[in-house]
């Protein structure tokens, strides 16, 4: 079967929407700050690797077995775009009217309460795995870029929708690669920078860092107002 461009689009936004991981992201804060970041993070990945990519093929492979028939499809597909868009629009909308203020509050107070007590009580302040990560070894980022790697709702959409494509184990094998390898961009990036451009790569980082600070909000309400639009567009198109 040919996948077509548009089965293509859609893997590729949920590959996008898998990157910004928030485990991920505190793993690569730590790795950055530590000695060696290049080993820390080749470490990461290839644990990272391991876990998503035998998953995802497991996980494909079965659900392959078990895909709806393609009427079902012409049905389901859809109604999930429509679904999925007007849940990103809703985002956009919390966003850009600031009325997820509130619950930033209230998760910041239970945050400081629970860090508070833990202080308190003499226990680590930190997670299991960013405290291994602290340890500066590449065999420990390894073991916990395992563990921090498991499918997410992201991926296991992803894989659904490329078992129902059903285009072949060869190129079956290649999206799931090309998925695991696309969620992790933000760490395999920073790790190439570092080999070839170091310095580059480091002022590169810090101007990325101040510049979500300024603008990551209205970044966040853009992408996600035009991923939902266009998902529920399609969605309403196909339909009709």
């Amino acid at each position: 079967m040919v996948v077509g461009v548009s089965d293509l689009l859609d893997i590729f936004l949920l590959s996008l929407a898998s990157m910004f991981n928030p485990s991920l992201l505190a793993a690569l804060t730590v790795m950055l700050l530590l000695p060696s970041p290049k080993r820390l993070m080749v470490g990461y990945l290839l644990g990272a690797y391991t876990t998503s990519i035998t998953l995802g093929l497991v996980i494909v492979f079965s659900l392959n077995g078990s895909s709806a028939t393609s009427s079902a499809k012409k049905t389901i597909s859809p109604v999930e775009d429509i679904v999925l868009g007007a849940l990103a629009l809703v985002i956009a909308f919390v966003l850009a009217t600031g009325r997820d203020a509130g619950f930033q509050d209230r998760r910041r107070e239970k945050k400081d309460a629970k860090l508070k007590a833990k202080q308190e009580a003499g226990k680590p302040t930190e997670s299991l795995p960013l405290r291994m990560l602290g340890k500066g070894d590449p065999k420990v980022t390894f073991v916990v870029g395992m563990l921090l790697s498991f499918p997410g709702v992201s991926y296991i959409t992803a894989l659904d929708k490329m078992a129902k494509l059903n285009p072949g184990t060869v190129q079956t094998v290649l999206l799931v690669i090309g998925f695991c390898l696309m969620q992790q961009i933000l760490l395999e990036l920073p790790l190439l920078g570092y080999v070839f451009a170091p310095e580059w790569t480091q002022t590169t980082i810090n101007r990325f860092k101040a510049w979500m600070g300024r603008k990551g909000r209205p970044a966040a309400i853009l992408g996600a107002a035009v991923i939902g639009l266009f998902l529920v567009v399609r969605g309403v198109i196909t339909l009709l």
